[in-house]
């Protein structure tokens, strides 16, 4: 880990304006950001996201009390970004993103994939609400087990990546410490919450969500 104790001072707001489907700001290149699922908080459940200088850029802090259907992404400082929220009453894993700690108006529906065993497909996310149309639909693939996925949008751009990371020795650290590559067109919170929904989906051990 680059930086254990980040400085949350040194984050950035994150402008939305830019691009209305995916929300973020306007990037110029990759964003390699380090995620460690580990809480900041002694009794939680969460991750722990620093960007490649080593501040904190995302934190999930889930107590043991919390909900089983919802998981909140926030910035450094604690600012809720967008809230997952399982989807009531639906067939198979099925989930909706908002933004902020909104109840209404989803920006994007995700479900996972239910075909054959050995298929690449993971999950799909798609855009909901106004506008809906002109937005992008997204398709994870790979294997979050193995910490190796791949993001594609509808013309099969690659435009996010899990990977293992490796150590300054070129060591490769566990399952816990793997890496987010964001490439230019996808906002790094929508990224990072698709990394929250393959930990619900495909989870190698325990949850997020305490039952």
């Amino acid at each position: 880990m680059t930086k254990v104790h980040p400085n949350a001072a040194a984050v950035a707001e994150l402008r939305r304006a830019e691009f209305p489907c995916a929300g973020g700001a306007r990037a110029t290149e990759a964003e390699v950001l380090t995620v460690w699922r580990k809480s900041l908080l002694f009794n939680g459940n969460g991750f722990t996201v620093y960007d490649s200088k080593g501040n904190l850029v995302f934190r999930v802090d889930n107590y043991s009390a919390g909900s089983r259907d919802e998981v909140v992404l926030m910035d450094a400082a604690g600012r809720p970004l967008l809230t997952i929220r399982r989807k009531k009453l639906s067939l198979g894993d099925h989930w909706l993103i908002y933004n902020g700690e909104e109840a209404v108006n989803p920006r994007f529906a995700v479900k996972k994939h239910a075909g054959l065993l050995h298929s690449k497909a993971l999950a799909r996310v798609t855009p909901c609400g106004s506008g809906a149309k002109s937005c992008l639909a997204y398709d994870i693939e790979g294997s979050y087990s193995h910490r190796c996925c791949a993001v594609y949008d509808d013309r099969r751009q690659q435009l996010a990546e899990i990977k293992r990371k490796e150590s300054v020795h070129g060591i490769t650290l566990g399952h816990d410490v793997f890496r987010l590559i964001v490439q230019p067109g996808l906002d790094a919170s929508l990224a990072m919450a698709m990394v929250i929904l393959l930990e619900q989906m495909f989870r190698s051990r325990g949850s997020l969500l305490k039952s």
